[in-house]
């Protein structure tokens, strides 16, 4: 897979660090000099330029990408590199990283956007996810169909707990994609039972939000 990433700063570096660990082709694009620093991943291909640019991204070779990262610290370049890859080079997939919470209702498929990762919400599901127990906590957005991944964990008195997977009844466009119990990932088989304290992950709509609750939650009295 070949991809591109906007962004050679901190985050951007990361990024490229892990997908090259598995034998992916990466490219960084940064128009600050400084951030230019091959040696520090040299698995990597540089370009220096302005990821706004048309020209950039030409020579970047936008067209041969599988997936498109805009992964700078602004909110504008990250949505400007998201359109372009989109519209002018017909990347397949566009994934933007979103620095400012008040921005993420701009970071759509209108921009070019397939998922936005919002670091502060996601920082804010994680605290969530270590206290909250029955209750449904949007963990990830996936803006392409406007679904999310989100997490429930089964109380003592679910009313689900000691069912298989085969019984379950779930919400219209949701999807049940994986179980953590303890220290495992169980993959939810028709015969898995469910077990009071799993983590249920979900891919849902934002509308079935609230079937969730009514199915796998305890009527509050």
């Amino acid at each position: 897979m070949r991809v591109a990433i906007a962004g050679a700063g901190a985050v951007g570096r990361s990024i490229a660090r892990e997908l090259i660990e598995k034998k992916h082709d990466v490219l960084l694009v940064d128009k600050d000099p400084v951030k230019i620093t091959p040696h520090r991943i040299p698995g990597a291909t540089w370009l220096l330029g302005d990821a706004c640019e048309v020209a950039n991204l030409e020579e970047a070779r936008l067209e041969d990408c599988d997936v498109v990262v805009g992964a700078t610290g602004d909110d504008k370049v990250n949505l400007v590199v998201s359109l372009l890859a989109k519209t002018e080079f017909a990347v397949r997939r566009v994934v933007a990283r979103i620095n400012h919470p008040s921005n993420e209702w701009l970071f759509t498929e209108a921009w070019g956007v397939d998922v936005a990762v919002s670091t502060p919400r996601v920082l804010a599901s994680l605290v969530e996810e270590a206290f909250e127990v029955g209750d449904v906590v949007r963990l990830f957005g996936i803006r392409q169909g406007q679904a999310n991944l989100v997490e429930l964990t089964l109380p003592e008195d679910a009313p689900c707990s000691g069912s298989p997977v085969r019984d379950l009844t779930l919400p219209k466009d949701t999807t049940l994609v994986g179980i953590i119990r303890g220290r495992r990932v169980v993959t939810p088989t028709p015969d898995e039972p469910l077990e009071a304290g799993d983590e249920l992950l979900f891919v849902a709509l934002p509308e079935a939000e609230d079937a969730l609750r009514r199915a796998f939650l305890p009527v509050a009295t």
